[in-house]
Parts: C-alpha cells; structure tokens; sequence
C-alpha cells in the first residue's frame, strides 16, 4: 500500500467515525498506537473533522454573539493543534529519511510531505460532504447533479494529489528531492508578537 493510500484509508476511516454521533463534542477514540504514524495522520483528520462543523456552526445568522466568540476561540486552538500535527508528521517524515544521501542536482518541492498531507485530509472531507449533498433525498434534481459534478472534480483532485504525494516521496527517498522543515511562525497567538496582547 502506498502512503497516499494509506492517508486516504485512515482518513476516511475517521471521517466515518467522527458522522456516527456527528457532534463536535465527541471525543476522540484513536484506534492506532500513540507512536504510529497511523495514530497522528487519524488524530489529523478527526481534528480536521471537527473544525469542518465548527465552521458549519458559526456561520448560523442566528448564532449567540458569546456563543460565537466562544466558538471562535475553540477554532483558534483548533488551527495551532492542526499545524502542530502537521509539524509532527514533517519530523516522522525527516527521520525517515534521515540517512538517505541527496543528490547532486536535487531539488526543494513548493511544501513539505505534511502539508500536502494536510491537504489530502481536507480533500477527503469535502468528498464526504460533496457526496452527501449529492445523494440528498430532500434536494432539487439540478442541485444533486451540480454536487455530482463537483463530487467528480474533487475525486480528480484527490488521485491526482494522492500521486504527487507518492512520487514526491520516492523523490525524497531517492536522493532527487530534499525536504526543509520550516516551523510555523504563527504570531497572532504569541502574547510577546501581537500587538494587541503585549500592548495590554
């Protein structure tokens, strides 16, 4: 099994988890060892999961201006866990790779494996909805075909991306490829870099 098989694999596995209560309450039940690689790319997309409907809820007009607030700070700290874990599988991927011998030539990709992970988590969430929208009993004829639609773009979109991941990784373990890790320098939550908390 590839590793883009294996991402969409456990991915959708949390996915389906996550819809059997369907509530943002719900605690996380990861079926995989704390040291696996498995474990972190789960506790990915669950975290993934939960914020897709964190922001499904805040966008309700009637939504409680505290309750709202409240909610947006559970976004915050949902974003920082997000790239926390995407930092984490960066460093599995770094210590994989540890030992292999870049090439002469080699070149540097756009973003690390991690973050186009992070993307092929996100991917699968919007296949799961798209399809519900798509199979909607109580929806129009044209708005089930226009999600059909839509539902087949971003099937493209998960293969084609699936692929670059994989070759990327072969590139990366062939010496073709190096990766750098540049951590994530978020300022908005550091109290000493936002103006708006050190200036209190």
């Amino acid at each position: 099994m590839s590793f883009s098989e294996l991402c969409n694999q456990i991915f959708n596995q949390a996915i389906r988890d996550y819809h059997i209560k369907d509530d943002i309450e719900t605690p996380i039940n990861n079926p995989y060892d704390r040291d696996e690689i498995e474990n972190r790319l789960y506790l990915k997309c669950w975290i993934d999961t939960v914020q897709w409907h964190f922001e499904d809820i805040i966008r309700d007009p009637h939504i409680d201006p505290a309750e709202a607030l409240a909610l947006k700070r559970r976004i915050d700290r949902s974003n920082q866990d997000r790239t926390d874990l995407v930092e984490q599988i960066d460093s599995y991927f770094r210590q994989k790779y540890s030992d292999v011998k870049v090439l002469d030539g080699a070149t540097i990709n756009t973003e690390s494996p991690a973050w186009a992970v992070d993307r092929l988590s996100i991917l699968a969430l919007k296949i799961y909805h798209m399809r519900e929208q798509a199979e909607r009993d109580d929806a129009t004829e044209e708005h089930r075909a226009k999600c059909q639609a839509k539902l087949d773009v971003l099937l493209e979109q998960q293969r084609d991306l699936s692929t670059a991941i994989d070759q990327l990784l072969d590139d990366i373990a062939a010496g073709r490829k190096y990766m750098k890790v540049y951590r994530q320098m978020k300022m908005y939550n550091d109290p000493s870099t936002n103006p708006v908390l050190y200036k209190k």
